[in-house]
């Protein structure tokens, strides 16, 4: 049976940071926004952005434009933005040709997140995808890996792997879900958070470890 690893997205296959910090910049400069909205934007987005941040954004600064707009406006923005390395894509072609099952899970509102996958040509690469905004569960929920898992046609009864950059949600998640894990190195290791089973710098190194697992 084809082996199942589940990717998170944000700062594990793409770089959301500075797509956040240039859509941010081309939305303000479009409808001419001051430095107290730029900065609010900047604060309220920075773990992750959904339609009622800019209804509040639109109630806090009395503000014309419809939040939808907004939110559709800062939507294609970012996909715009978004990139992913050519050696992440390089590594996620080898993984299905080694027979690989992969799926992406994910917490933020179903269509930014996925305009996010098109927009970094990761969609026709993966089999599943599960986004919090689908379901409204939150990793490190096992409910949210149950449905990745079922999107990608596998059950977690079957075990696999996740890999990701957030220490609670992704690895204390997959752990609790029976998976495998391999943390990407960046932000701060909680305590009384078991170890993942392996530790890297880079995605691509990641991926490296599952070509060469033999189980």
């Amino acid at each position: 049976m084809p082996r199942l690893v589940l990717f998170d997205l944000d700062g594990t296959l793409i770089d959301r940071q500075a797509a956040l910090s240039d859509a941010v910049t081309a939305l303000c400069r479009a409808h001419a926004f001051n430095t107290p909205i730029e900065q609010w934007l900047r604060a309220a987005l920075i773990d992750r952005a959904n339609l009622s941040d800019f209804t509040r954004l639109c109630t806090d600064f009395k503000l014309t434009e419809p939040a939808e707009q907004l939110w559709q406006e800062y939507v294609d923005l970012i996909a715009g933005a978004i990139t992913c390395r050519p050696e992440v894509l390089e590594g996620l072609r080898q993984l299905r040709t080694a027979a690989w099952t992969i799926g992406i899970i994910t917490n933020g509102a179903s269509d930014i997140q996925r305009a996010k996958l098109a927009a970094a040509d990761i969609t026709d690469l993966v089999v599943g995808i599960a986004a919090s905004g689908d379901v409204e569960i939150r990793k490190p929920a096992r409910e949210l890996f149950e449905l990745a898992a079922s999107r990608c046609g596998r059950s977690l009864a079957h075990g696999g792997w996740m890999i990701g950059d957030n220490p609670a949600g992704d690895i204390g998640g997959g752990q609790q879900a029976g998976l495998h894990t391999i943390w990407i190195r960046g932000r701060p290791w909680p305590g009384g958070l078991p170890a993942a089973d392996h530790v890297v710098d880079d995605v691509t190194d990641a991926i490296t470890i599952l070509l060469n697992e033999t189980e």
